[in-house]
């Protein structure tokens, strides 16, 4: 069956950085795009940034633009999420999520989704 499984979260101070990973299994990891979202209790699911199935294109939120880079591991079937200068307003569950139709920058595209991952910053 399909697994998203992220990992790599846990509680830093604020400028430090994390590297989050997603290890994807029960599907053609190549025929989908790969993006990440996080969630605070009571708002809604925010887009972060995906990247396509190849690998060739990317697309950022304004938000993390600057601080956050996407990459997959095709070898692997994995795809990372490196955070830097992280602040505390990125405190958030963060979720992977795959795509069929392509880079998308709402969750409505997604076909699966992993059970996310907790990134907590202190200041």
């Amino acid at each position: 069956q399909v697994q998203l499984v992220e990992s790599g979260g846990g509680l830093v101070q604020a400028g430090n950085s994390l590297r989050l990973s997603c290890a994807a299994s029960g599907f053609t990891f190549s025929a989908y795009a790969m993006g990440w979202f996080r969630q605070v209790p009571g708002k809604e699911r925010e887009f972060l940034v995906a990247i396509s199935g190849s690998g060739g294109g990317t697309y950022y939120a304004d938000s993390v633009r600057d601080r956050f880079t996407i990459s997959r591991d095709k070898a692997k079937n994995a795809v990372a999420l490196q955070t830097n200068s992280l602040k505390p307003e990125d405190t958030a569950l963060y979720y992977c999520a795959a795509s069929s139709v392509g880079v998308a920058g709402t969750s409505d595209y997604y076909d699966y989704w992993g059970q996310g991952t907790q990134v907590t910053v202190s200041s």
